[in-house]
């Protein structure tokens, strides 16, 4: 029997909303038990076949020269690190969680970039967004042999409802503390079209 009119529509309406939401990425303001499996599934167990992430995000350059935010970062072993303290010095900020699928997919292109931070000029600093969650941020970055990247923790998640309310979100400040850009969404951050955008912090 063919499907009525208004069933129709409902279903091709539910199928446009759940493809604008994997477009997005992950919703901050969603708990992370309310996310999608397929966002949860590679914080799991299990060795996931390694993938390469392409550019599907969003730049964005409205925001231009507004400063970086005054915010105090802390790691499981008790440090802390203000985030203004890294003025002098281009900044690569990256907002993910670990429950944040094209976040976690991204973090192997941010650890190499971490390791050629002397020929990039450039501080690259992911910042979890996993609020009272220290041992999972640990985990995942030990599982993933994540060894460039520091466990640097947003304990109130300001920054993420900051920039939007959706992760990944990677922020580049020049030396002055000065927004440059931001991207939303996942990416590979080692292409040669993320390096370039990369070099305007130095411009």
């Amino acid at each position: 029997m063919p499907l009525s009119k208004s069933l129709t529509s409902l279903v091709l309406y539910s199928f446009a909303g759940s493809c604008a939401l994997l477009l997005a990425g992950c919703d901050r303001q969603s708990a992370p038990d309310a996310q999608p499996t397929a966002s949860q599934a590679p914080a799991g167990g299990g060795a996931e076949a390694p993938t390469v992430p392409t550019a599907q995000g969003k730049l964005d350059r409205s925001h231009k020269g507004e400063p970086m935010p005054v915010i105090a970062l802390s790691d499981p072993s008790g440090e802390s690190l203000d985030l203004t303290s890294l003025k002098g010095k281009p900044v690569l900020v990256n907002l993910w969680a670990t429950w944040c699928a094209p976040c976690v997919e991204e973090l192997p292109t941010l650890n190499t970039l971490i390791g050629r931070e002397d020929d990039l000029g450039v501080t690259v600093l992911p910042i979890s967004q996993d609020a009272g969650q220290s041992g999972k941020v640990v985990e995942i970055l030990r599982r993933r042999k994540l060894d460039n990247i520091e466990p640097w923790i947003d304990e109130q998640a300001d920054l993420s409802f900051q920039y939007g309310g959706n992760l990944p979100v990677t922020i580049l400040f020049d030396a002055k503390g000065k927004e440059v850009w931001r991207w939303t969404g996942g990416n590979d951050w080692t292409s040669a079209e993320a390096l370039k955008l990369i070099a305007e912090a130095k411009s």
